[in-house]
């Protein structure tokens, strides 16, 4: 056997692609049984899959159907499993279809971070982001984000007049009932006028003044204590809306998101 020539200049150590690793692979790993506890043979489909890494025993197939040298190279139709050295499962090599990205040892940790710089994250967060305990933002479509903010901006401004209405409303009927309260004193104090003539205000006039005065002062605080079940309904809303707005106008790559 021909000696292969050991003189190189560098090497080079680097992760293989998802394609080299397909093109290395000889089966996929579906299971992640070892070996049965019962006949101490590898599990199907598992990490010591013969029909993946090759048979456990020399010229011979997983069911037994093939057995010597002569059947070298076949691989059994019962048991998927080619019949070669047993000397093969340390050369094959299998690999497993993730069902997610995940991220390599050799970039995730060590100080520094690769990934950590590359994203300008702290270890901590880029541990967050790895765990699944926060969302990395990668792309920002800027025309779906003007859609939602004209979205939101218009919700908010409809939120705000029907606010604005109902508080007017609140007002209005305040304002009106204590008018009429005002109109009847005025219409007692014209009659006191009119029986004393020009002599001195009597008490009752000067008690019907401090009712007029002490309603139209009364009414400000009236109309803000009848007013307060309104906005303790819509300001949550409207707090809502707004933050949501603030979050949305603010969003960039690189921003966690919980």
């Amino acid at each position: 056997m021909a000696q292969v020539a050991n003189d190189f200049d560098a090497i080079t150590i680097s992760l293989a692609s998802p394609e080299t690793i397909s093109r290395w692979s000889w089966g996929e790993v579906t299971k992640p049984e070892t070996i049965n506890y019962r006949t101490l043979r590898p599990e199907k489909d598992g990490l010591f899959c013969e029909r993946i890494f090759g048979p456990t025993k020399d010229w011979e197939c997983f069911c037994g159907k093939y057995k010597k040298i002569r059947f070298r190279g076949v691989t059994c139709d019962r048991c998927g499993v080619e019949v070669a050295r047993s000397k093969v499962r340390r050369e094959r090599m299998g690999h497993i279809d993730l069902a997610g990205p995940v991220a390599h040892i050799w970039f995730s940790k060590g100080t520094p971070s690769r990934l950590g710089l590359l994203l300008d994250l702290s270890p901590r967060n880029l541990d967050r982001v790895l765990y699944f305990a926060q969302y990395l933002v990668t792309d920002v479509d800027d025309s779906i984000k003007e859609q939602h903010l004209e979205i939101l901006h218009s919700d908010l401004d409809s939120l705000v007049k029907e606010n604005d209405q109902k508080l007017k409303e609140i007002s209005n009927v305040l304002q009106k009932e204590v008018d009429s309260q005002i109109n009847d004193v005025e219409s007692a104090m014209a009659g006191l006028i009119q029986e004393e003539g020009d002599s001195e205000p009597s008490e009752e006039y000067k008690e019907a003044e401090l009712k007029i005065s002490s309603l139209q002062e009364g009414l400000a605080a009236r109309i803000s204590e009848a007013q307060e079940p309104t906005n303790e309904e819509y300001q949550p809303k409207l707090e809502n809306l707004g933050s949501m707005i603030k979050d949305i106008q603010n969003l960039h790559v690189t921003q966690l998101l919980t």
